[in-house]
Order: C-alpha cells, then sequence, then structure tokens
C-alpha cells in the first residue's frame, strides 16, 4: 500500500485502481484492466445521474471482477477474501465492505436465468457500466477476443443457439462466437436498470445488429 493508514476516499479508489492495473494488465479474454476502467468510467457517467454513494459505486466498479466466475473455481471464497484482503488493508470500514462484496458478488450476467439479485442502487449502476462494456464496437472486439482465448469458431451455422436452463451450463458451454450475440449480448439492452444506462445501450445494440446483417451478407457472399 502507498501513502499513509488513514487515507482519504479519493486515495483509496487511487489505491484500489493501482492494485487492479497491476493484477489485470495484459489479461487476454477481454477481461483485462482496460475493461476495469471502461466499466469504472462508465459507472462515474451514470452515477452522476443518480441518487448514490459513489465512493461505492466506484469501489464496485474497481473490483466487479477481481474474481471472475468464469475463471476461479470457488467464486464466492475468493471474492470474499480477495475483496476483503484490499480493502481492510486501506482501513475501508465493514459496512463499505459488506456494499461492494454485494456488488461484486450479483454484478455478473451468468446466464440471465432468474432475477436479478442486484438491490442496491450502486449495484445496479456498477451492474449496467459492466453490461454496456459488453456491448457496441468494443463488446464486440471483447466476445471475439474471448472466443480465440478458449478455441471457439468464429461460426457454424449448423450450431444453434443455447436456451441456457442453469448457471452451471452457462458457464461451461462453448460454441462459436456468433452464438454469444443471441445468448447474451443482444439481450443485454432490456436488461438495463438505469436511464442513463438505457440510452446509452441503445445505440451500442443497434451497432451490434448492424454488425450482424453485415457478417451473415459477407458470409452468405451477397455483398
Amino acid at each position: 500500500m502507498r501513502g499513509f493508514f488513514m487515507l482519504s476516499t479519493e486515495e483509496i479508489i487511487a489505491e484500489v485502481a493501482h492494485q487492479m492495473k497491476q493484477k489485470f494488465s495484459g489479461e487476454e479474454t477481454g477481461h483485462d484492466w482496460y475493461h476495469i476502467e471502461r466499466v469504472w468510467k462508465n459507472a462515474k457517467l451514470i452515477s452522476a445521474n443518480e441518487e448514490c454513494d459513489p465512493f461505492i459505486v466506484e469501489l464496485g466498479a474497481l473490483l466487479h471482477d477481481v474474481a471472475d466466475h468464469k475463471f476461479v473455481e470457488d467464486f464466492e471464497k475468493e471474492t470474499n477474501e480477495r475483496v476483503n484482503q484490499i480493502l481492510s488493508a486501506l482501513n475501508v470500514s465493514s459496512d463499505a465492505i459488506e456494499q461492494v462484496l454485494h456488488i461484486v458478488h450479483n454484478c455478473s450476467f451468468k446466464g440471465g436465468i432468474g432475477e436479478n439479485k442486484m438491490k442496491s442502487i450502486e449495484g445496479l449502476i456498477v451492474q449496467d457500466a459492466d453490461r454496456l462494456d459488453a456491448i457496441g464496437a468494443i463488446g464486440i472486439a471483447r466476445t471475439f477476443a474471448f472466443g480465440g482465448k478458449f478455441g471457439n469458431m468464429i461460426y457454424d451455422p449448423e450450431v444453434l443457439p443455447v436456451d441456457f436452463q442453469s448457471e452451471d451450463q452457462y458457464r461451461k458451454t462453448r460454441t462459436h462466437t456468433i452464438n454469444h450475440f443471441y445468448e447474451k449480448l443482444l439481450k443485454l439492452k432490456q436488461l438495463m436498470n438505469t436511464t442513463t444506462g438505457k440510452s446509452l445501450a441503445e445505440k451500442r445494440h443497434q451497432y451490434m445488429e448492424e454488425f450482424l446483417k453485415q457478417f451473415y451478407g459477407e458470409w452468405e457472399g451477397k455483398f
């Protein structure tokens, strides 16, 4: 930890950002530091139009992927340990840590199965911020980066999208990358929580629809 033990909220946020940058720089699946930074920026943009605690919003955004369920075996245990370790060392209150843990535990899409368990406005803001980075031009780039990292084909017209019945099925199913648009990305516009999030998602959603139209046209040799 840099600086003095008693830190201001701005110093705490800066230190958490520093640690996340160190940990996630160079990550290859689209869940790298720059993804975290974009979610952080999106969250600050959305929070400016909501009644919320910006300190919790920023910490939640910075730590939302600290133990991503796609890459760790015991998501809840790893999340609790990592969030507590980072924030306790910075003298963040136990109440604030619990609020951040609620965000990190419930932020992910996880197949879009069941009701949204996110209850706080701070968490709903971070969830929107994260989902915004999964759609639009950057969302397209990230989904192909993720698919390539795990050996997925770009497209197989004989393999249809999956209607997931469980979170475990969503986590373990690997098909082709175009299917991911239908299994997740094109659903996110309707799942946004805030007015600002919904507005920002609209243009990004339209961009993905245009991309798919162009993709299928090129695939069929029409243009």
